[in-house]
């Protein structure tokens, strides 16, 4: 080692410690009020719309604050050594999170236990650095500064007398009585913490000593920091002078290798650390039991599946170290995954403002005493996962899916938690006297009644030690009561283990450390098992590192599709919402580049358990069951930490005495002494035994690096690439702490504004490209794809991205939805105008024409009146609830983009809610913005039909004759009955000369079907119906009904009742986008003209030949075969595939009327339905011949069969007519796997000789068979009927 610098390069990684650091009051500059914490509480005041005189701005002396409440700047005294290369040292970073509130006062009256806790400092590249804080109260020597304490006082009191003056009311009587109680309450205040005479008072400061560490090694940074901070306060100085032992932490104390534990030296006593081989989990030193104590398992398993659907997550408590614990706990049992967001454990004061953000995060806040939930004004709360760790509670977003097998994996949980003696339900210690916090504990032992009293015991001892007692106090408890109060609450097996109890590591600590690691064993074999087959998916199409990282926005590089339908029923919501997240795109990313570049190395140890797997129950690949499956790790991992803790294998050198000055480093009980800088600022100039390991590591790292960049692309733009490839979706980790200017946070939200924008527009191409490719599914093109789950996803997400867009540079929040406040207070706008003037009314879709002139009325576009559609839904009881159906409405009826930029139209209401860095008053931005979401108009959307599925709906139903050839109205009593994929309406009575008529029932989903009929009664009873017209008044969806049929006896087939097939009608608004982008129609059901063609009406239509009539039964059976093959969600309607234009119905209407004899017979209609009868009637009495033959057996049983159907069609009580009749005919024989046994009995019964000309397809042998094997494929699938089809026939 080179020895002017301190440590040559290659030592330098490998270092325990990267800094040590000392903060507190600067006695030259004296008291300074922190300026940023002052600054917030102004912007705060000026917020709510109070004077800005109650926060000072300038003086920033708050009066409302008693001093010793205030905060005052702290500095950073000291850090050692000044600068390393690899981790350069951030001041104000340091600064502002080692005291997060600044400086604090106290006096010998107040509490002044030393705290601990840690922080964590993201870097660009999402590499982390560690801080481990333990913060004490010094003694105030300076007489300037307890002087300037003492006229603060002063100032402070006379305010308060003046304050309680002037509030109160003119009457003397009133005027004494407040005074009063002013003076008591005050003089209450003041005893209690108010008061500090200079003459009487000792007034202390806060200070504290802290480690900067590159691994998270807390229990061993703890342990040293609090010895160093014994060897300040005890009687005795220390056995050598502290600068030795933190020269020893920094330069002499190495980092234990993977997989090795070490043992380095404090003030007192030796500490030890371990580090997990590199097949084990990684480093995770954060105490989980505490986590579990502090949530429960309930409450942490709901927030932990929030943190993997990438939501807002804001945790908050009064105690920093508990943020940090619950934020680190939670974030390490994702593996593999890791948090890719914004991620700030402790916020500072100062940085409030970025709970603005409109990106998903992770933070913790710091609760004031006193202060409650309702009183923190958060920017957004649509999509917030809310955990208030002191009281216990979380507050959970609206809609989130379940963790997969939540239950079950409760419930192996709770048995590792059992084992260790902690309810399952968490500990409510979270009082801060110490008295409230023992009750807690008796009570926890009288409700115990899972082990007796064991885990109570356990419980009194985690209590005590987690209270806020003086942590010196703490210790020295744990030495006389922990090891043996752990002994009687250690579970049997392990007590066994430990009768020597001589362990070189403390018993409480141990169990810590297993029980760490086998609860995360848990959690990441759930993952495992989830995850086994994730390779299988995973799309490589790049052929190397370059290409890949230059087309990487472009390309898929995960099968999502095949792998949710590969996925077990019960997974799905969750999967389709997970694989969406930036965690599970890197994890992906990172299994891409591991091609080309060294593991992840999360990801090899993930890889390695997957394999494992594969080795222990070689399961095919192909069968996904939910069937839970539990860790069978957990005794192994648990034993490896405990053998690197038993046997040590590392010892680094003992702390020893420095070079220094004499007389220096006088010891002062109770005084952090001045260290000498001079022998701390550089490293030993020995070589040291570790110093060669880490040149070698050094000299390894050296030569990648050459040649990485020898692979050809410069590094730097490799790097940016690098970046940007893995930055796609994300913006910060953490905001930069030290430079708070206002040019940064414009920056910070123009990042904000840039982010959401991508995201709006990958989102949206992401929807279209799902949309699309289901679409040309259904025309043939590529394989079926599993959509509606993904659909909703998608759209959920979309949600979620308006509410961030709406929430981001809101002036004053109002209600948990941005939006939904936003779309109310334009609502108010504008009905205050509608009643001072007739506002005009945006034009809707053009009236729909017929050729007789009746049409469906106008349905008017309006945002307000969809606005009052969703809050008539009295299903639908929040906010977040409210914005999310208008949106899914509008994006049904394609008017997503037009209502927002009519809602942003009103520029006035815009500048009033929203500052004015918000993305909504970004112009630009928010054009491309609508501009993206237009693009959502060119597919169609059931996404609010199909969600809200019990609600109220108005329908509009319009009945359309042909006039030429019939009366318009007829004088029977017409009514009409709509079924949809959700139900039916039940038989309703038209009026008496009305052709429209609007009804009102629960929705019906999509419209499939219509009966219409009549009575026959009148004279004009005979109708000729072209088509009817049904339109969803709520979502605007229009559906047309062809019939072009007579209903009434003596006319065509005598039918005077119909069962008409529906189609959606496009608006005018879609066929000129479709004009621009086609995609492909729905299926179609019957036209008139092929209905027309099958009838009387033949003549006038070609007709098809033999092979297309083939073709068409290809098709018709293909099309039903291909729905069962598509998951359940996505099936769309079977009767459309049944009855519709190219359904099997038609298909095999065309076999029997193909060679059918002259289809007029002395003027009378001769209809398919005859030939059947004649077939029934023949069967029916050549029954009785008597044949022995097995054979023949079937076939009469067949016959019974065909002729029991016939007959219960025609006696059903309906007026169906002979088409009709054909029809339920055929769908009961499909229903029942029939038809491939009736078709030989009709294609050889003796009527049809009669009947069909020689050349007919039933009478050519081959084609019958053909058609039969054709049939008997649909033999495998359970074919539902809808009820209207075959309503009345009992069979």
């Amino acid at each position: 080692m080179s020895g002017s610098g301190g440590p040559g390069p290659g030592a330098a990684p490998c270092r325990f410690a990267h800094y040590f650091v000392l903060c507190g009051i600067d006695a030259e500059s004296g008291l300074e009020p922190d300026e940023l914490a002052v600054l917030y509480k102004w912007l705060e005041a000026e917020l709510h719309g109070k004077s800005s005189d109650t926060a000072d701005k300038t003086s920033g002396e708050n009066f409302d604050q008693s001093p010793l409440r205030r905060t005052f700047k702290s500095k950073v005294l000291a850090h050692y050594p000044q600068n390393i290369e690899w981790n350069p040292f951030d001041q104000d970073a340091v600064n502002m999170l080692c005291m997060p509130k600044g400086l604090s006062f106290r006096t010998q009256a107040d509490n002044r236990d030393p705290q601990l806790h840690s922080f964590i400092i993201t870097r660009e590249d999402g590499s982390r650095t560690y801080g481990f804080v333990l913060t004490f109260y010094e003694e105030v020597t300076s007489k300037q500064i307890c002087t300037a304490m003492q006229t603060l006082y002063q100032m402070h009191n006379a305010e308060q007398y003046s304050s309680v003056c002037a509030s109160s009311s003119c009457s003397m009587d009133s005027l004494a009585s407040s005074i009063d109680e002013g003076d008591a309450t005050s003089l209450a205040k003041l005893q209690r913490y108010n008061s500090y005479d200079i003459s009487r008072d000792t007034l202390y400061v806060s200070k504290c000593i802290c480690l900067i560490t590159p691994l998270p090694f807390m229990q061993a940074c703890k342990k040293f920091l609090i010895q160093l901070y014994k060897a300040v306060t005890s009687q005795q100085p220390p056995p050598l002078p502290l600068e030795s032992y933190i020269h020893n932490i920094l330069y002499e104390v190495p980092l234990p290798p993977p997989g090795r534990s070490l043992k380095f030296y404090g003030v007192y006593e030796p500490i030890i650390c371990q580090r997990p081989g590199p097949n084990e989990l990684p480093l995770s030193d954060y105490p989980l039991r505490e986590v579990f104590e502090l949530l429960g398992l309930e409450n942490l398993v709901q927030v932990f599946t929030c943190v993997l659907l990438e939501m807002q997550i804001l945790l908050y408590s009064q105690d920093y170290q508990r943020l940090m614990t619950v934020a680190e706990g939670i974030t390490t049992l994702l593996f593999p995954f890791q948090w890719q967001h914004v991620y700030v454990p402790i916020l500072p004061a100062s940085l409030l403002h970025f709970l603005d953000a409109p990106v998903p995060y992770l933070m913790g806040l710091q609760s004031k005493e006193g202060t409650d939930r309702s009183k923190l004004e958060l920017p957004q709360e649509a999509n917030l996962c809310f955990v208030d760790i002191d009281n216990h509670f979380i507050e959970l977003p609206e809609e989130f899916p379940q963790f997969p097998n939540k239950l079950e994996f409760i419930q192996e949980i709770s048995e590792v938690l059992l084992q260790f003696g902690i309810p399952p339900e968490g500990n409510l210690h979270c009082s801060d006297s110490a008295t409230k916090l023992k009750n807690l504990v008796l009570s926890d032992l009288v409700n115990d009644k899972k082990n007796g009293n064991i885990p109570g015991n356990a419980l009194n001892m985690y209590e005590l030690l987690k209270g806020n007692e003086t942590i010196a106090r703490l210790q020295a408890l744990a030495k006389r009561t922990g090891v043996t109060m752990e002994k009687m609450t250690i579970t049997a097996p392990l007590a066994e283990k430990e009768k020597d109890g001589k362990l070189p590591c403390e018993e409480l600590e141990l169990r810590d450390y297993k029980l760490n690691v086998q609860l995360r064993e848990v959690f990441a074999n759930r993952f495992t098992q989830m995850f086994a087959d994730y390779e299988a998916f995973v799309i490589q199409a790049a052929p190397d590192m370059e290409s890949w990282l230059t087309n990487r926005e472009q390309m898929q590089n995960f099968d999502k599709a095949s792998f949710l339908s590969d996925q077990p029923e019960p997974y799905l919501p969750f999967l389709s919402h997970f694989i969406e997240t930036q965690m599970f795109a890197t994890f992906i990313d990172n299994k891409i580049i591991s091609q080309w570049e060294e593991k992840d190395p999360f990801l090899r140890v993930f890889d390695s358990r997957i394999e494992k797997i594969r080795l222990y129950n070689v399961r095919a690949p192909a069968l996904r069951t939910s069937n839970y499956q539990k860790c069978s790790t957990l005794k192994e991992a648990a034993q490896s930490i405990e053998q690197r803790l038993m046997k040590i294998d590392h010892t680094a050198i003992h702390p020893h005495l420095l070079d220094m000055k004499i007389g220096q480093g006088k010891y002062e009980q109770g005084f952090f002494p001045k260290l000498q800088s001079d022998v701390l600022a550089t490293g030993p100039t020995n070589n040291n035994r570790w110093a060669s390991r880490s040149t070698t590591t050094q000299r390894r790292k050296d030569r990648l690096r050459q040649h990485s960049e020898h692979i050809g692309l410069d590094n730097d733009l490799r790097e940016k690439y690098m970046q940007e490839a893995r930055s796609l979706g994300k913006n910060l980790r953490q905001p930069k702490l030290s430079d708070l200017s206002p040019a940064v946070i414009a920056q910070t939200n123009w990042k904000f504004v840039e982010g959401l924008l991508k995201e709006c527009r990958m989102k949206t191409k992401r929807m279209l490209v799902e949309k699309m490719g289901h679409e040309a599914v259904e025309l043939g093109h590529g394989e079926a794809n599993i959509t509606g789950l993904e659909e909703n996803t998608l759209i959920a997400s979309l949600c979620d991205l308006l509410e961030r867009i709406w929430s981001h540079g809101l002036q004053v929040k109002q209600g948990k939805s941005a939006l939904w406040s936003h779309l109310l207070q334009y609502q108010e706008r504008e009905e205050k105008q509608e009643h001072s003037a007739e506002s005009p009314v945006a034009i809707g879709t053009e009236r729909r024409k017929s050729d007789t002139g009746i049409t469906l009325p106008t349905l008017r576009v309006s945002l307000i009146q969809d606005m009052r559609h969703v809050q008539n839904m009295s299903e639908i009881k929040t906010d977040v609830g409210r914005a999310r159906a208008w949106i899914r409405l509008s994006l049904e009826k394609k008017l997503l983009s037009q209502h927002l930029k009519q809602l942003l139209s009103n520029q006035a209401l815009a500048k009033k809610l929203y500052k004015r860095y918000a993305f909504l008053r970004c112009e630009e931005e928010r054009e491309q913005f609508l501009y993206h979401l237009l693009s959502l108009n060119a597919v169609d959307y059931f996404c609010f039909t199909s969600v809200f599925t019990t609600i109220m709906i108005p329908y509009r139903s319009v009945i359309i004759p042909i006039k030429k050839l019939s009366n318009a109205i007829t004088t029977s009593n017409p009514w009409i009955c709509v079924s949809g994929e959700l139900g039916d309406t039940g038989v309703m009575q038209i009026p008496k000369n009305h052709l429209e008529m609007t009804f009102e029932c629960q929705n019906l989903g999509k419209l499939t079907t219509v009966q219409i009929g009549h009575d026959n009664s009148g004279l004009l009873a005979k109708w000729l119906v072209d088509c009817v017209m049904v339109r969803n008044e709520i979502t605007g969806h229009t559906y047309k009904f062809p019939c072009g049929r007579w209903l009434g006896k003596g006319v065509d087939d005598g039918s005077l009742e119909r069962i008409l097939i529906g189609e959606l009608v496009s608006s005018t608004s879609d066929e000129e986008l479709a004009k621009q982008c086609r995609t492909p129609p729905q299926q179609k059901s019957p036209t008139t003209a092929r209905r027309l063609s099958i009838t009387s009406l033949t003549g006038k239509n070609t007709k098809p030949n033999a092979g297309q009539i083939q073709e068409g039964i290809g098709e018709a059976v293909n099309n039903i075969v291909k729905h069962f093959h598509k998951p359940e969600k996505e099936r769309g309607s079977l009767t459309i595939l049944l009855c519709g234009e190219n359904g099997l119905v038609a298909a095999l209407e065309q076999v029997f009327h193909h060679g059918f004899k002259s289809a007029r017979i002395f003027h009378k209609n001769v209809f398919i339905w005859d030939f059947i009868e004649k077939a029934v009637a023949y069967f029916e009495t050549s029954d009785q011949i008597g044949d022995n033959e097995e054979a023949l057996l079937l076939q009469r049983s067949s016959c019974k069969t065909f002729c029991h159907y016939v007959n219960a069609i025609n006696t059903a009580p309906r007026n169906i007519g002979k088409d009709g009749k054909f029809q339920i005919l055929v769908c009961l024989g499909t229903r029942d796997h029939l038809l491939p046994q009736w078709i030989p009995l009709l294609a050889e019964c003796p009527p049809i000789t009669r009947m069909y000309e020689e050349n007919a397809l039933l009478r050519d042998r081959m084609t019958v068979n053909s058609l039969i094997r054709v049939l008997q494929t649909l033999q495998d699938f359970n074919i539902i009927l809808e009820g209207s089809l075959i309503k009345g026939v009992d069979v």
